[in-house]
């Protein structure tokens, strides 16, 4: 039978270690382009020639997200075919 909550602590654990991520940044300068990500893959700032793009951001964090979600649906079959 299907446990929902078997992997809870997992779940727990991977939170934390997402909020931990939150707090860390990685910033790349390259070609006149700033980008400015967090350790959670989430897009904080993105310059081009010292112009903030506000939109560029937006759309990258949302084709993340996307994706972040398709890999979670994925998971979740995955887990349920190995029952």
């Amino acid at each position: 039978m299907f446990n929902p909550f078997k992997n809870f602590g997992d779940i727990q654990r991977l939170q934390r270690m997402q909020k931990e991520l939150q707090k860390e940044e990685v910033v790349v300068e390259k070609n006149g382009v700033r980008v400015v990500v967090q350790g959670d893959q989430q897009i904080k700032e993105i310059t081009v020639d010292d112009i903030l793009e506000p939109r560029i951001t937006e759309a990258i964090n949302e084709a993340v997200k996307k994706t972040q979600e398709l890999a979670a649906k994925k998971l979740i079959e995955m887990s349920r075919e190995q029952e």
